[in-house]
């Protein structure tokens, strides 16, 4: 009884046996025993101080793959192990289980695009380098603030212009504002203090870029990322900045074709065809209005700008137009012509990346005025041509031929459209007939004045169903076609004039 007293005493590691259950602990993580304990508390305890030991050796944030798991046991006598010896275990155990080691960063999202940089400082940098682009003297900066619009902390750039201090207003007191001149001093001093604002003069204007701003939607987050996923800042600044084929829309605007798209765009008409599925062939019609996928150099990041210009110079003056409702609008009469003027002025110019996308004059003198073009044209729409046969068989084009039989001519003024004697002609636009007989080599034929001053003209017919004086409506049947005047063989003479000038039908009749 006197050792077991003096072991209660002076041995507190030694437990009584106590048939309460589990009354010492073995600690284990991975499988590795780490030590002994009394309690499952002091088991957490011991591993929270074990993993802030090995968080405190790095700033970022650390990934360790470990799971403590407590292994219990009923002792009759049992010795815990020194708080001090378990966590010196635990730490050499989970430095050996460190998963991964998280860097802190930021990552950049530009619309879909994104990329990671390592710090505050490397974003800002990486947004100024795309600026600095198109303006080198450092004007403009960035700065990064809170989107108050958003619950979580999401970041967004502003740009901002460095301007230079303005001098402190000096402080003045009434005594030294009304000096010994009384009332009328006072006077004197309101006067001279009015500011008059007054247009600014050529020389006023800071002829650069004065206003600048991202085009895409920026936005900035911060994150923890393995440090591979992280780009150094010249990788970052030169994916984001550097020219890529991207692609876009292109609208289609009258006038156009494939190889003038070619030539607008520097994509080749091969290259148009495969980026659109609804184009066959190089030769595919495209209507006005139409969208083509293009491709187009510019950076992930695009920045527009505004600067200003001076120019001194010639000018021209707009176009005036006199509006002629009873001419086709294939006619215009120039009344008066041109002269150029000259002037100074001020030009503000709108950019997205290197391309122009507006431009205006803000300030201008004239020095001589311009006179301006003044041009009378007509409103009404021409009549159109449709093909006068059923027929689409060119036997002879338009143009020089050689001459096989006698009495044609060696340039052929029409086309001619092989087809059976006794096939179907039709007007191939509304007007009235001049002539509807026998004409020389012609044989039977039939000419028609339209109202846009184009003549057309029916040859080698076998038989004539109108009449001289007979106004006709277009696609109404005219003729039968047939072999008649100085003819090879049976077809249709199909001409047509211009101010008494034959012209090549193909250019002009739809098909």
């Amino acid at each position: 009884m006197i050792a077991i007293g003096f072991a209660a005493l002076f041995i507190p590691n030694i437990r009584l046996y106590k048939s309460e259950g589990f009354n010492i602990y073995t600690l284990m993580v991975n499988g590795h025993e780490m030590g002994r304990v009394d309690d499952k508390e002091t088991a957490d305890k011991l591993f929270n101080k074990a993993r802030r030991e090995v968080a405190s050796k790095s700033k970022e944030l650390v990934l360790i793959d470990a799971e403590p798991e407590l292994v219990g046991e009923e002792v009759l006598r049992g010795k815990t192990d020194p708080d001090d010896v378990v966590v010196q275990n635990l730490v050499r155990e989970l430095e050996s289980s460190v998963k991964a080691t998280m860097q802190r960063s930021y990552t950049i999202k530009i619309d879909e695009y994104m990329v990671n940089v390592a710090s505050e400082e490397d974003v800002i940098s990486l947004l100024e380098a795309s600026l600095n682009r198109y303006e080198e003297t450092g004007k403009f900066g960035v700065q990064l603030t809170r989107d108050s619009k958003r619950q979580l902390p999401v970041l967004i750039p502003v740009v901002y212009q460095t301007t230079p201090e303005e001098e402190p207003v000096k402080e003045i007191t009434a005594e030294e504002y009304l000096g010994g001149d009384g009332i009328f001093g006072a006077f004197d001093n309101v006067l001279e203090n009015v500011v008059v604002e007054l247009e600014p003069d050529f020389d006023d204007y800071d002829y650069s870029i004065n206003k600048m701003s991202f085009v895409n939607t920026v936005e900035v987050v911060e994150s923890y990322l393995p440090s591979n996923e992280i780009k150094k800042l010249e990788v970052a600044i030169d994916e984001v900045t550097k020219d890529k084929e991207q692609k876009t829309i292109y609208e289609v605007v009258g006038g156009d074709t494939l190889s003038g798209i070619s030539n607008k765009t520097g994509i080749s008409v091969d290259d148009l065809v495969a980026l659109n599925d609804n184009l066959e062939t190089a030769n595919s019609t495209i209507h006005i209005g139409d969208e083509l996928t293009i491709t187009v150099p510019k950076p992930e990041l695009s920045v527009t700008y505004e600067s200003l210009s001076y120019y001194e110079g010639t000018y021209e003056a707009e176009v005036i137009y006199i509006y002629n409702d009873d001419w086709y609008t294939t006619k215009e009469v120039i009344l008066q012509e041109p002269t150029s003027g000259y002037h100074k002025a001020v030009e503000k110019t709108t950019y997205v990346n290197d391309d122009i996308t507006s431009s205006e004059i803000i300030k201008e003198e004239v020095i001589v005025e311009a006179v301006p073009k003044i041009v009378e044209k007509g409103t009404k729409i021409p009549p159109t041509y449709i093909w006068p046969c059923s027929s689409w068989r060119i036997t002879s084009g338009f143009g020089s031929r050689a001459a096989t039989i006698r009495g044609m001519t060696s340039y052929h003024q029409a086309v001619d459209i092989g087809c059976p004697i006794g096939t179907s002609v039709w007007a191939s636009c509304g007007g009235k007939v001049v002539h509807a007989g026998w004409m020389s080599s012609y044989g039977y034929c039939i000419f028609i004045n339209h109202p846009d001053g184009r003549q057309t003209r029916y040859a080698h017919l076998s038989r004539v169903l109108v009449s001289a004086g007979q106004n006709v409506v277009q696609g109404q049947k005219i003729a039968l076609s047939g072999n008649t005047g100085v003819s090879t063989g049976p077809h249709l003479h199909f001409e047509m004039r211009m101010n008494g000038r034959a012209v090549n039908p193909l250019n002009y009749v739809t098909r």
